[in-house]
């Protein structure tokens, strides 16, 4: 259905797979084909009309009596984007949505399109904060609360904070991509660039994509003999972390995900990381306190990633929560059998909200003797909690992440403590 054009196609292709077939966004935009010269624009699109997916819904649900089939609705979406926030002329994008209508089967919609297009209305905002939060970030209602009830009138300014660009990390010198547009961070070899095209030494390891937050977390993780990054895919953490442990096992549960590991340690050539599948909540008795080191980066909620992953807001429900949680505090506790006497528990994830955080490791401290909690710092700004630090999006250069380091006292230490 490809019609080079007309603009909204491609789009449409692409949103069809997130909208209608639970599919993420970087995944249909990467298995979509789509015209070569619009791609940039076509991403521009995607991205956008997903990150104000919930305010443009409330833009059509006020201007209709009833509300249309789901493909309608996504060329209204489409078009509404293209309007409201890109500045595009009525008229290209009223036309190139009434032909986007027929061609999807629903020509007997063509009419409405044609009409509501070019005589919306755009409907007030909600008193209710909570309800206007929502509308003004495009976050799902039960987020934008519990945002609100944690940050209070900083929520707004955490939810919308956008992506800087592309974070990438240096093997070697980098002073040939130096002269590109880009954003110091704190950490050495590590830049955030609004614009970087990969070229050919990227597959010679001379550099790699990671976020700021991934290289923060790996920053806090003192160096060690043994490490085990517990949730490792794709790779990135394990690979700078082989830098200050002589040996890190990459584990993973799903064995497509380890490819992904074994592919990206081959690219930047780190010998001393081994890929393991295997599952980071079930006890694997050989690990029993074999390691300096564990780093627990969990699976979470990703709302601190929301700026890169806008479907996030589409996707994540508030039940899921529980769920995730529960996860989380599987993960860390079978985890912590792994780690030597005097060793340290990383724990660390990619969210805003503090029941991953200090909730969990709260929780494991109350349950499981032997292990203290260890101040840190880090050279990325961030907030001080009770146990760790949350790294947020509106001040830590876009990253949302929290991370907490947990030494496992000797016996005799222990035994000394309860005298």
């Amino acid at each position: 259905m490809t019609d080079l054009t007309n603009p909204l196609v491609d789009p449409y292709l692409v949103l069809s797979k997130v909208y209608s077939g639970g599919k993420y966004l970087k995944q249909a935009l990467s298995e979509t084909q789509v015209d070569p010269q619009g791609r940039a624009r076509t991403a521009r699109i995607c991205y956008g009309t997903v990150e104000k997916s919930i305010y443009l819904d409330y833009v059509i649900d006020f201007n209709v009596e009833k509300s249309p089939k789901k493909p309608v609705r996504l060329v209204l979406k489409i078009a509404l984007y293209m309007l409201e926030f890109m500045g595009k002329h009525d008229y290209m994008v009223v036309n190139g949505a009434v032909e986007l209508v027929k061609k999807t089967g629903k020509g007997g919609a063509a009419g409405f399109v044609n009409a509501f297009l070019r005589s919306y209305k755009i409907p007030d905002m909600p008193k209710d904060p909570d309800e206007r939060l929502s509308l003004e970030t495009s976050a799902p209602l039960w987020l934008a609360k519990r945002m609100r009830e944690v940050y209070g009138e900083r929520a707004e300014g955490i939810l919308n904070a956008k992506s800087l660009g592309l974070c990438v990390r240096f093997e070697v010198a980098a002073e040939e991509y130096l002269s590109r547009e880009h954003i110091e961070t704190p950490f050495e070899g590590v830049y955030i660039y609004p614009n970087f095209v990969r070229d050919e030494k990227f597959f010679d390891g001379f550099y790699t994509f990671q976020s700021v937050g991934s290289v923060a977390i790996c920053d806090i993780v003192s160096p060690c003999e043994s490490l085990l990054d517990a949730c490792a895919a794709p790779g990135g953490k394990s690979v700078l972390l082989s830098k200050k442990c002589a040996f890190v096992v990459a584990q993973d549960v799903y064995p497509h995900r380890v490819e992904l590991i074994k592919s990206y340690v081959g690219r930047m050539r780190a010998e001393n990381v081994e890929p393991v599948c295997a599952d980071a909540t079930v006890f694997n008795a050989g690990w029993a306190e074999k390691f300096d080191a564990v780093l627990c980066d969990v699976p979470c909620t990703g709302t601190g990633v929301i700026s890169e992953n806008p479907d996030i807001k589409i996707f994540r429900k508030e039940e899921d929560v529980e769920s995730i949680v529960a996860v989380q505090k599987m993960i860390i506790g079978n985890c912590a059998k792994y780690v030597k006497p005097g060793g340290a528990l990383y724990y660390s994830t990619c969210s805003c909200l503090p029941e991953e955080g200090d909730g969990v490791v709260g929780e494991f401290l109350r349950t499981t003797p032997g292990f203290v909690a260890e101040k840190i710092s880090s050279p990325l700004v961030s907030e001080r909690t009770k146990y760790g630090l949350q790294f947020l999006p509106d001040i830590s250069l876009g990253a949302g992440f929290y991370v907490a380091k947990l030494v496992k006292r000797h016996e005799e230490d222990i035994a000394g403590s309860e005298l």
